[in-house]
């Protein structure tokens, strides 16, 4: 099990240190002395659980947790030395996520760690809620934690203005991740993502190796090779299927998330000539999850959503200027069951 520890406090640090190095099955991940750089280190490596301190510079326990829990969720134990003293901040930081609060152990110098207990005993409650923890990249990450809806959508020919117009209508508070595959040779990915940032006022970051999902990023694939969802909640690129005409696929792309996504799924087939994702989304409503497709009037090319209307894998089929609408709905009120096919009139 991979712990963080977060505190200011160079004593408290080296309590928790020692506490966490007693037990063999548990490893520090890293250290960070205050909550703007929790946010950071978790942002690039999530461990399996975070000890939070509450009252630090810069960025107190709960802010940071309220950041984490939004960017890269994972599971926190908020670790104060006086829990009296702060009970606002302490059910705000519950509030925001943490899973339960203990006091900081009290751990001389000897090797006497009977003062450690309350918290180890913290440590193995939550490990049992969240599992072992991994000892490798390749192992899966724990179910909790990564239940926010992965919202994933498909375009080609036409698809730079109809996901513009969808990125834009999005909610600003989505509880959920949104993952773009767009028929676009890489080198102009990265154009395309800062073109969509800056028309919509929403990051569109593009996927690097390894990259995960989290709860308000808007992601993009980037390169000519396949983006598929992997085991362990991290994307990453393959060549394979090699025969593939349309690159990255859709298809591949959104098997790889009905295979591997923890979570709820709404998948979205936009504007695009040919049939690639039309197959990925119907495997999407066969998983119970709720599914959209651009309707002929607004498509550019009504080829990859009439495939899907074909197949009966769209629950929705909506006009361009009310997909994002029905995105921010399926959203709040949880659509987990496949609606009958609805065509807009």
């Amino acid at each position: 099990m991979r712990i963080a520890i977060v505190n200011d406090v160079s004593v408290a640090v080296e309590a928790l240190s020692r506490v966490i190095r007693s037990v063999p099955e548990y490893q520090i991940a890293w250290i960070a002395e205050d909550g703007d750089k929790a946010v950071r280190n978790c942002s690039a490596d999530v461990p399996d659980l975070i000890l939070m301190d509450l009252m630090m510079p810069r960025m107190d326990g709960a802010e940071a947790t309220r950041k984490i829990m939004k960017q890269s969720p994972c599971a926190i134990l908020v670790v104060t030395a006086t829990v009296e003293g702060h009970t606002a901040k302490v059910f705000e930081a519950m509030g925001c996520g943490a899973l339960d609060v203990v006091k900081t152990p009290s751990v001389g110098l000897s090797n006497d760690l009977s003062g450690a207990e309350p918290l180890l005993a913290k440590i193995r409650m939550l490990q049992r809620i969240i599992g072992p923890g991994r000892k490798s990249a390749d192992e899966p990450l724990p179910v909790e934690g990564r239940t926010f809806p992965l919202i994933v959508i498909g375009a080609s020919t036409g698809g730079p203005a109809a996901l513009a117009q969808v990125i834009g209508g999005l909610s600003p508070d989505l509880h959920g991740s949104v993952v773009i595959v767009q028929h676009v040779d890489e080198q102009f990915a990265g154009g395309m993502a800062s073109w969509l940032t800056k028309l919509t006022g929403r990051q569109v970051t593009t996927i690097r190796e390894h990259d995960r999902s989290a709860a308000g990023r808007i992601l993009m694939a980037a390169t000519n090779d396949h983006l598929v969802l992997t085991k362990n909640l991290t994307y990453k690129y393959t060549a394979e299927p090699a025969d593939y005409a349309f690159r990255p696929s859709v298809d591949v792309f959104f098997k790889s998330v009905v295979d591997n996504w923890t979570g709820p799924v709404i998948g979205v087939l936009l504007t695009g000539m040919g049939s690639d994702g039309a197959n990925g989304l119907l495997n999407i409503r066969q998983s119970g999850w709720h599914t959209i497709a651009q309707d002929q009037n607004t498509s550019v090319v009504y080829g990859m959503p009439k495939e899907a209307a074909k197949l009966g894998a769209a629950v929705e089929i909506l006009p361009i200027d009310q997909i994002a609408s029905a995105i921010n709905n399926a959203v709040r009120i949880g659509k987990s069951r496949p609606l009958a096919r609805r065509k807009h009139k």
